[in-house]
């Protein structure tokens, strides 16, 4: 699922889907989600792997059997081998249901996918990229037969069938959790606190890949999953677009903008996402006077690339309008509001392309590596803008304020994966832990 700004957002997420559960070390599950699929009642089997985990994992099997129509088609579900899913995608694009555009976007998936969860070295798992492949294609299948429609405030789809979990379980062998870190963990404490008794939560992040909202879940899964599922992301219109990102997009909440770079792709369409955009804007300012809500947006309106000539990533530049226009709706919300900084480092595991493409269905390359997170303790609008002479002047720096924090926490994370420094890359402000050991 992308997966951002009020104006201009990212492109969220990408794929996901459930076959096995491989949780960080030391807890490790097995899991084969397709052939349970076969039989009823399903078949699992579980290996070192906690009773929560087994028991979603076969919740989300009866899930997937039950939402299936009998008029379904099963090519992908019934493959018994990587061959036959290649083949499956074949017949079903000479029978006219795939566009040919497709049709290679998901072989070249399938491929791709398939290298890095090898690389990962995860065990059995040439089975769990036939599972989680299996479902992957069949999912994209639906959509395309019968594309769906997202509204300008989607809720997370979570039954019959467990988007959700389907995203979660497809991502997490991408994850090398040994060389993973969460920074300061504790103020996720004091963030779930302020949720709960009715405050409304901002973050306010970079954005690396399409899969930053699976990222951001699985490295809070054993500590704050009540943030991880609950987190709305600003979402730029391609991953509820595109066909190989819109199933893992339906399980997010997810509040739909069209991005500013992409705004004037087609002319004729300028007004209409204008308008498109001001409706989400108004759904976003209902949720915030609901209370409770965490809304995780990427002022920079779309993902981080690296330096042309150094290859360096850092976090792409904040439009300080985008942020300016958080912290209003969430001071007008007539609610309690808190604005986090957040640094995100994922993009190994799915880079974006080198550059903005304005076709739809962009090249997906996977693989297997270390991620990161880190919060800061909430930035006061106030505070920054104690001494600005004028509004503008206030704007900017509260802007930059926040991305001087990012930027701070991501070198952080940078360090601790890239310069293999690990837990003694933490520095006064950022302390980094690894909470799933």
């Amino acid at each position: 699922m992308a997966i951002l700004s009020t104006s201009s957002s990212p492109t969220l997420l990408s794929p996901k889907l459930t076959s096995f559960s491989y949780l960080p070390p030391p807890a490790t599950c097995f899991y084969s989600l397709r052939s349970a699929l076969r039989r009823r009642p399903p078949s699992f089997a579980v290996v070192l792997c906690s009773s929560n985990a087994a028991r979603s994992v076969v919740e989300l099997v009866a899930d997937e059997h039950s939402s299936l129509s009998s008029s379904h088609s099963r090519t992908f579900l019934d493959a018994r081998s990587g061959d036959e899913l290649i083949s499956g995608i074949q017949k079903e694009k000479e029978a006219g249901k795939l566009p040919a555009h497709v049709a290679r976007g998901m072989e070249e998936l399938y491929h791709n996918y398939k290298d890095a969860v090898f690389q990962s070295g995860v065990p059995k798992a040439e089975e769990v990229v036939l599972s989680n492949m299996a479902v992957a294609l069949d999912r994209i299948y639906m959509v395309v037969k019968d594309p769906f429609l997202f509204s300008p405030y989607h809720e997370a789809i979570r039954e019959p069938f467990d988007y959700y979990m389907f995203a979660q379980e497809y991502i997490r062998p991408l994850i090398d959790f040994r060389h993973s870190y969460v920074g300061n963990i504790s103020l996720f404490d004091d963030m779930e606190q302020k949720l709960r008794q009715g405050d409304n939560v901002i973050l306010i992040s970079n954005h690396q890949t399409e899969a930053d909202p699976a990222v951001i879940a699985l490295l809070l899964e054993s500590t704050h999953p009540y943030i991880g599922e609950g987190v709305t992301y600003i979402a730029g219109d391609r991953v509820v677009t595109d066909p190989l990102c819109k199933p893992f997009s339906m399980g997010r909440n997810l509040l739909c903008v069209y991005s500013k770079k992409h705004m004037n792709d087609d002319p004729e369409l300028e007004d209409m996402k204008k308008r498109a955009n001001t409706r989400s804007l108004k759904e976003m300012a209902m949720l915030l006077r609901s209370g409770s809500k965490i809304i995780w947006i990427a002022p920079s309106g779309g993902r981080d690339r690296p330096d042309p000539v150094t290859k360096e990533w850092f976090p792409a530049p904040f439009d300080a309008s985008s942020a300016d226009n958080m912290r209003r709706l969430m001071e007008h919300a007539g609610r309690p509001g808190h604005i986090y900084p957040v640094a995100l480092l994922c993009h190994d595991i799915m880079p974006p392309p080198a550059q903005v493409e304005k076709e739809i269905g962009e090249k997906r390359v996977i693989a297997f590596h270390g991620t990161g997170l880190s919060i800061a303790p909430p930035i006061n609008f106030n505070e920054i803008s104690d001494g600005c002479e004028t509004p503008e002047e206030a704007k900017v720096a509260y802007s930059q304020a926040l991305y001087d924090s990012v930027n701070e926490q991501y070198n952080v994370l940078k360090s601790a994966i890239h310069g293999k420094q690990g837990l003694n890359a933490s520095i006064p402000s950022v302390s980094l832990s690894q909470p799933w050991q």
